[in-house]
C-alpha cells in the first residue's frame, strides 16, 4: 500500500464525538452518574469516538456509562480482551437486547507482543456484517488492541497507512508500539471479502 499521495480522509477529521457540555461543565466533586440540575447524564466510556457509521470505540465501559451506551441503540459489543465479561455488564446487554462478541486477545506492557492473525480476521469479519451494526468496539483502555482492530479496518477501507498511524497515534499517545503498527501494516485484508452469517462468531 502507498503512503505517496495520501490526504488524511474527510471522515477522520469529524468522526470524534466530543463530550458533551453537562459531562463537560461537571464539578469534581459530583459524579458522573448524578443527575445535574434534575436531567440524567450521558458519560462516554474513555476513549470513545466514532469510527464509521454504526461503528464505534472506546475503553471499557463502566455502569455509568450504560446511559450513553443506551442511547446509540446498539445490537452487538466486540470485546478484545480475554477475561470474562463483568456481571453488571452483562446484565445491560440482555436488558437491552445486545449481542456480546469476545475475541480475547491478551493485554501486555512489553514493546513486543504476538497479535493472532486469525482472531483480528475474526473479529473484523464481525465488524464489517452490518447485521451486527450498531455495535461498540473495546478492550480496557481502547487504545492497543482496538487501535490494532480499527487500524486493519482502515486497511480494508483502503485508508493509506499514514493516515491509519496517525489516528492510531492518536487515540495511543504516548503508549503507542511499533509493534502495533506493523502487525496493520502487514495484514493481509485480501481474503476478507464476503461476510459470513453471523452465526459463526460464537
Amino acid at each position: 500500500m502507498s503512503n505517496h499521495n495520501c490526504r488524511l480522509p474527510m471522515c477522520f477529521e469529524t468522526v470524534r464525538t466530543p463530550l458533551t457540555s453537562a459531562v463537560a461543565d461537571m464539578s469534581p466533586e459530583k459524579s458522573p452518574a448524578d443527575p445535574v440540575n434534575g436531567e440524567e447524564q450521558f458519560v462516554p466510556p474513555l476513549n470513545f469516538s466514532m469510527v464509521d457509521y454504526g461503528i464505534f470505540r472506546s475503553g471499557f465501559p463502566d455502569t455509568p456509562n450504560f446511559p450513553f451506551l443506551k442511547t446509540l441503540g446498539l445490537r452487538s459489543i466486540i470485546y478484545l480482551c480475554p477475561e470474562p465479561y463483568p456481571a453488571s455488564n452483562i446484565e445491560f446487554l440482555n436488558a437491552n437486547g445486545i449481542r456480546l462478541f469476545q475475541f480475547g486477545l491478551e493485554g501486555s506492557k512489553e514493546p513486543f507482543v504476538n497479535i493472532p492473525d486469525a482472531i483480528i480476521h475474526r473479529a473484523l469479519k464481525a465488524v464489517l456484517d452490518e447485521r451486527n451494526h450498531p455495535l461498540l468496539i473495546h478492550c480496557k483502555r481502547g487504545k492497543h488492541r482496538t487501535g490494532c482492530l480499527v487500524g486493519c479496518l482502515r486497511k480494508w477501507q483502503n485508508w493509506c497507512l499514514s493516515s491509519i498511524f496517525d489516528e492510531y497515534v492518536r487515540f495511543a499517545a504516548d503508549k503507542a508500539r511499533v509493534s502495533d503498527q506493523r502487525f496493520v501494516e502487514l495484514f493481509d485484508v485480501s481474503s476478507i471479502k464476503q461476510l459470513p452469517s453471523t452465526d459463526s462468531y460464537s
